[in-house]
């Protein structure tokens, strides 16, 4: 018998193999180093998430008291 056992997932910062959660506390990166380099990475604002812009009208938190 062949063990169809699935490949190893690419680390998202330098695409080596990460193993599984259960043998690797850093997953999904392959290591602490690549898991702290991404938090730098979103603390140093190079990673964006898109917004659109809000027009004090269209902001329906917005009270008028």
């Amino acid at each position: 018998m062949t063990s169809t056992r699935a490949p190893a997932p690419a680390c998202p910062i330098c695409k080596g193999a990460a193993k599984p959660a259960t043998e690797n506390p850093a997953f999904p990166f392959c290591s602490r180093r690549c898991q702290l380099a991404d938090l730098g990475s979103w603390l140093d604002e190079r990673y964006r998430i898109p917004a659109e812009d809000v027009t004090p009208d269209d902001d329906p938190d917005r009270r008028d008291r």
